[in-house]
């Protein structure tokens, strides 16, 4: 079901956020691109807007805020990682050779959170829920639908991630070189090589979103100041394109095939 009502089991990407340099102008691109409703929240958690898509929280968009004398975190997406138990699950990252950017902070009573990088320096969060868990609404056209791992060391990943979340990596069937996240035996995200990636990019996670029309979306990026990284494409999950917002951030965009 797209709507979620539970909390994500430990492991599962539960949601995605962007810092922006222009958060207004953020905002209003992703606005107008893929229907969201959202507008700057409370100074308290310093200006962090969660979107909502017909009235269900789908991601977040922040101002881009560095601190003093460290330099501007880069324009991306960040997908978060489902805990139980942030402060236990930072200690198992640091274990299996992660990177702490940012440790365990509270965020009010909505819950906690950390930044972290793994062994090969894909940066992401880890989010322990309070009063709220991730994403309302998930795999419908707007709403976020794959997560995905580019890394350059497939066996390295599965020894940490597997460490810091009990993820599994396995090979997808009859996919050469793709490898599905598994969480509890159930498929929550994929994992490719950064092989496949223009040469010089580092290891990251890519957010994909689910639309209804592939080739009308780019148009409408395009139109509004976005680039296009990897023009529209079939492969065996759907009609798929990686692109750009304005201000630098790289995202896919999915038409899944339909479920048999």
């Amino acid at each position: 079901m797209p709507e979620v009502t539970t909390p994500y089991a430990t492991g599962t990407p539960c949601w995605v956020d962007l810092m922006a340099k222009d958060q207004q102008a953020a905002l209003d691109f992703y606005r107008d691109l893929l229907g969201w409703q959202g507008q700057p929240g409370p100074a308290e958690f310093g200006g962090y807007a969660v979107c909502e898509l017909n009235g269900r929280a789908v991601a977040g968009i922040g101002p881009a805020m560095a601190p003093e004398g460290a330099p501007e975190p880069p324009t991306v997406w960040t997908s978060y990682l489902a805990t139980t138990d942030a402060q236990a699950t930072q200690e198992a990252i640091v274990r299996a050779g992660g990177a702490l950017i940012v440790p365990t902070v509270d965020v009010g009573d909505l819950g906690r959170m950390l930044v972290a990088a793994d062994p090969q320096g894909a940066v992401f969060g880890v989010w322990q829920p309070g009063e709220f868990f991730g994403a309302r609404v998930v795999n419908e056209a707007g709403a976020l639908t794959w997560n995905e791992l580019h890394t350059s060391d497939v066996p390295a990943a599965t020894a940490f991630y597997g460490e810091a979340f009990g993820i599994e990596i396995e090979p997808l069937d009859g996919a050469d070189s793709y490898w599905e996240l598994r969480v509890g035996g159930r498929a929550v995200g994929g994992v490719t090589l950064l092989a496949n990636d223009p040469p010089g990019t580092p290891a990251h996670w890519l957010t994909y979103f689910a639309v209804d029309d592939v080739d009308s979306t780019v148009d409408a990026l395009v139109k509004r100041g976005g680039t296009v990284l990897a023009p529209p494409f079939d492969m065996a999950a759907g009609r798929m394109t990686v692109v750009a917002d304005p201000q630098g951030a790289p995202f896919a965009l999915i038409r899944p095939q339909p479920l048999a």
